[in-house]
């Protein structure tokens, strides 16, 4: 990426992930789908309760992979391929020592959250059930996130697709004989997910073991302070973003779980769809984050300049055609998950008013992405931390007040105020960040 057109290198690794990302939805779509037809709106409303709770243990160790990936992303820029395999194996040896810790505090916390969070008392035991089998593939969750981040960082883009697809088909598949066939409820939605996890997380290591020069070596995943220690400042932040993020969600959840089981189904199905909608701002995020990272370890400023400037180009025109889409055929979408025959017009009201604010509004979150992932391919990691507080403000304030003040539906506004929030931190971040290094290098 040290080379060539910034917008081609960047669509050329966009398209991949974003096709990837588009799977990994799909499954996630789909079980939400089956789960919200095939057993009912109590069962859609019990993943919706669960939601933001599963995000925050899978987002920590989402970043604390990405985050680890940074140095190895460098260090192929720079063509130190000694430090690149001894960062690899930190990463691995690091994130799966941090998978297990993650792994017993997400067990232990499922029942005392879920009351702190005000869940039904109807829907508690599934939602339980249901986060009990999905924190237990967490290991597998951080090994995925860790070997895909390292063939991204190579600029290897097609195989973490090709485990995406794999996963996907494994999981739909499991999906419709465990919930529709044997009837094995909730929980074996999510036991579907994890199975299909270990499918992904198996391909990823086929792959990179067939890369000549990541060919890894026992002294490679020795303790190694300076560098250990090197990973954990780049992860931790990124990983606490995100925590601080999922908290504030599930303040919001907390908010929305008052509001009855038909309420929580209707936003259930729209924050469904919500990866839908962001699936391309990721992708554009995770190339922006490898193409900055390369070129700061090339050291061309001005490549990493005109990448930024072809990411907004993009970003924003592709925003605007998926909000076009949403707002044109988003009842449809609302029709996977809520059937429109059953009594659950509330529900569908309510998943239709969230879902249109969302796509008018969609170029702030598409804005957000592309300047967090250009910082943190920098290798800035505590700005976007520090924007993650931006929207852990915002978010929570706007749940708690705006219901108060507009009714029901102000709950939807903290999502889009949590954005703007963010997009305040980040963006004269990146330009501070751009003139720093400009005159280090």
């Amino acid at each position: 990426m040290t080379q060539g057109s910034p917008q081609r290198l960047i669509l050329a690794t966009a398209l991949p992930l974003m096709l990837g990302n588009m799977f990994q939805q799909l499954y996630t779509i789909v079980d939400a789908s089956v789960v919200g037809r095939g057993i009912g709106l109590q069962a859609l409303a019990a993943l919706g309760s669960a939601d933001w709770f599963s995000w925050l243990f899978l987002s920590i160790a989402q970043g604390l992979a990405q985050g680890f990936s940074i140095p190895i992303a460098q260090a192929f820029g720079a063509k130190d391929f000694d430090g690149l395999r001894k960062n690899a194996g930190s990463a691995l040896s690091l994130g799966l020592i941090a998978a297990g810790g993650i792994t017993l505090l997400a067990l232990v916390s499922v029942r005392p959250v879920l009351g702190l969070m005000r869940t039904p008392a109807e829907v508690r035991s599934m939602a339980s059930a249901y986060l009990t089998v999905l924190f237990a593939g967490l290991p597998v969750v951080m090994a995925y996130n860790l070997l895909s981040g390292t063939l991204r960082a190579l600029g290897d883009s097609r195989s973490p697709l090709t485990a995406m697809v794999l996963a996907s088909m494994v999981n739909i598949g499991l999906d419709l004989l465990f919930v529709l066939g044997f009837r094995w409820g909730v929980v074996s939605a999510a036991a579907a997910t994890v199975i299909a996890q270990v499918i992904s997380c198996l391909f990823c290591l086929f792959r990179l073991r067939g890369v000549d020069f990541m060919r890894l070596s026992r002294p490679d995943f020795a303790f190694d302070g300076p560098r250990w220690s090197r990973l954990m400042r780049l992860g931790a932040p990124v990983s606490g973003q995100n925590c601080v993020i999922a908290v504030g969600g599930m303040i919001v959840q907390s908010v929305v779980n008052h509001m009855g089981v038909a309420f929580i189904a209707g936003y259930t199905a729209t924050n469904k769809l919500y990866g839908l909608l962001e699936i391309a701002a990721v992708s554009y995020g995770y190339a922006l984050s490898t193409y900055a990272g390369q070129n700061v370890g090339a050291r061309r400023m001005d490549r990493v300049r005109s990448g930024l400037r072809a990411g907004l180009v993009t970003g924003t025109a592709t925003a605007i055609a998926i909000s076009a889409l949403m707002l044109g055929l988003g009842h449809l979408f609302i029709g996977m998950f809520i059937d429109p025959a059953a009594l659950s017009g509330e529900a569908m009201a309510v998943a239709l008013e969230f879902l249109r604010l969302m796509a008018l509004w969609l170029p702030v979150l598409y804005v957000l992405y592309i300047y967090r992932s250009t910082l943190q391919g920098m290798g800035n990691t505590l700005m976007p931390m520090l924007s993650g507080l931006s929207e852990f403000f915002m978010r929570t304030g706007a749940a708690l007040a705006l219901p108060g003040l507009i009714g029901p539906s102000g709950v939807f506004w903290a999502e889009i105020l949590a954005w703007l929030g963010a997009d305040v931190i980040l963006i004269p971040s990146y330009y501070a960040t751009v003139r720093r290094l400009t005159k280090g290098g």
